[in-house]
């Protein structure tokens, strides 16, 4: 096969894959409105109360009120999400590493950290209170601690999930350690490490969630316990929409960078 047969393969490649791309986007866009059809039709033919279950048209319709301050509570509920996950990712990615130089380190800290992971952070919530008092920072700290271990676990799994003859050989040409994790060790843990990364996400907005359910001033959660006692059904679930819409995007985020990554590291190669 010739340069230009190789590099018109990876072109239609390419576009093949733009196009089941472009196919999966237009059938995940159709079912959702599909959802939102079949439940406004539920609403309007079952005749549900709307303390019970509002339609679509009335859940979005909250938007339009001043007195919810959805832009002013997303952003905290943002913040404390990706805060929180981005300290996940950091700690657990790098002591997985540190775990993989050492096992010694492994054997002292793991132990400790699982024992740790089995503590319901709900019951956590009231210390972290006192100890940081109210604000962003002890929701920021929940999530962390709810999507760190996750992360941590498949990464130093990944690490450790590495042909031994491939090591053998790097360490009888004499590489360092830091070629061995560059060449060896880091490519073949990055699916581990993004399988973790994916569900740290998807725990991390439960845990600023939990959050703000516990004590909280701001943000998306605090705002459904607002509206609860006065069975403002219709907030709550434009609540729950949106807190989905901040998950949505951090995972998609997530998915992009192992893509980028990924990509970029078949080149280097």
């Amino acid at each position: 096969m010739t340069a230009i047969d190789f590099q018109e393969t990876r072109d239609e490649a390419a576009a093949e894959r733009r196009r089941r791309g472009i196919r999966q986007a237009i059938i995940v866009v159709a079912i959702h409105v599909g959802f939102l059809v079949v439940w406004q039709l539920a609403c309007q033919f079952l005749d549900i109360p709307t303390y019970i279950l509002p339609s679509p048209v009335e859940t979005f319709a909250t938007l339009g009120s001043a007195q919810y301050g959805w832009v002013s509570n997303s952003l905290v509920t943002a913040a404390e999400i990706f805060g929180g996950y981005a300290l996940g990712v950091v700690v657990g990615v790098s002591l997985a590493v540190l775990f993989s130089w050492s096992p010694l380190l492994t054997v002292l800290l793991m132990p400790l950290f699982v024992t740790l992971n089995m503590i319901p952070k709900v019951a956590l919530g009231p210390l972290f209170i006192v100890w940081f008092s109210y604000g962003i920072i002890p929701n920021i700290v929940i999530a962390f601690s709810i999507c760190f271990f996750p992360i941590l676990l498949t990464t130093v799994r990944g690490l450790r999930e590495v042909e031994p003859d491939l090591l053998n050989l790097v360490k009888s040409l004499r590489g360092s350690r830091w070629q061995l994790f560059r060449k060896i060790q880091l490519p073949g843990s990055l699916p581990y490490v993004f399988s973790g990364m994916k569900v740290g996400a998807i725990l991390a907005v439960a845990g600023a969630t939990v959050g703000e359910f516990i004590a909280s001033e701001r943000g998306l959660g605090y705002l459904m316990i607002q509206v609860q006692s006065s069975l403002d059904t219709a907030a709550m679930l434009m609540a729950v929409i949106l807190l989905t819409m901040i998950g949505v995007v951090l995972y998609g985020l997530v998915l992009l960078l192992e893509r980028l990554v990924v990509v970029q590291d078949e080149r280097i190669s």
